[in-house]
């Protein structure tokens, strides 16, 4: 079932399947929901919420605030604050107390704000290819200057690049289909995507707050991840909810999508152990 919700005036879409227990899905940039699909249908016993995040997909970008990426003071910025506000409201309008959140890049820097603002509506957390480091400033530069190319009209290249290099060179090599599926998917506007990079580079550093984490924590990381190296990911073993930690050496930043079988595996393992 797919509809839609508003929250502070942007109106939002979600899908959901499946019953049992509640997990909202949150998915990676610039990609909409369909990045769960594979992995939410080889799951069973869950209650699959997937939303569009703000800016992609169904849902609308509204009101941003401009400034704060000192970079590009002008940017609008859609901050890791306001997703996660997006997300608690959708809880709020499907009338849910709390669920297992699992989140993938972006995704899982709004996980982690999440468990700064609400921590007793979560039970637990899934990272995959996501950190609580802040960005570099070799980071910084990088996302200013994508700014750049947004605005010059350059958004088609920046996502051809995206679906080559985002994507592990296993996947590009066995399932080339991999990198025509996701590569659909990349439609959100230049001003999203500016708004996006914007937010992605003022985000905060959370690595202080995986020391409170006290749910259960999965982390998936892709050995040819080029963003988030799996080493940057070890550092959620110092959770003290327990952090069960997962390497799937030929998988890249989009692990979930190009392994779903693997990673829905390796998930339903860990949704067991919480329910019981």
């Amino acid at each position: 079932m797919s509809a839609t919700y508003l929250s502070d005036g942007a109106r939002l879409a979600y899908r959901e399947s499946g019953a049992g227990l509640p997990v909202v899905f949150l998915h990676p940039t610039p990609i909409d929901r369909e990045y769960w699909r594979p992995l939410s249908e080889e799951l069973s016993g869950v209650r699959a919420i997937v939303p569009d995040l703000r800016g992609h997909g169904g849902s609308e970008l509204g009101r941003l605030p401009v400034g704060g990426f000192a970079q590009v003071p002008d940017a609008p910025v859609l901050s890791v604050a306001r997703l996660a506000a997006d997300v608690l409201a959708l809880l709020d309008h499907l009338h849910l107390r709390d669920a297992i959140f699992a989140g993938c890049s972006i995704g899982g820097y709004v996980l982690l704000e999440i468990w700064r603002r609400a921590p007793e509506r979560v039970r637990g957390l899934a990272f995959i290819c996501s950190k609580p480091q802040p960005d570099a400033e070799a980071n910084l530069t990088k996302r200013a200057a994508t700014i750049a190319q947004a605005r010059e009209g350059k958004r088609e290249a920046l996502f051809d690049g995206m679906a080559q290099t985002l994507i592990g060179a296993t996947a590009r090599k066995l399932h080339p289909e991999i990198v025509t599926a996701l590569r659909v998917r990349m439609t959100i506007t230049p001003e999203a995507l500016v708004a996006v990079q914007a937010g992605l580079a003022t985000r905060p550093d959370s690595v202080p707050d995986v020391a409170t984490i006290s749910v259960p924590v999965l982390a998936i990381a892709g050995g040819e991840d080029p963003g988030v190296a799996p080493a940057e990911m070890e550092i959620f073993h110092t959770a003290p909810g327990n952090c069960v930690f997962h390497l799937l050496p030929d998988a890249g930043h989009f692990a979930a999508y190009e392994q779903p079988h693997k990673a829905a595996e390796l998930m339903a393992e860990w949704l067991r152990k919480i329910e019981g």
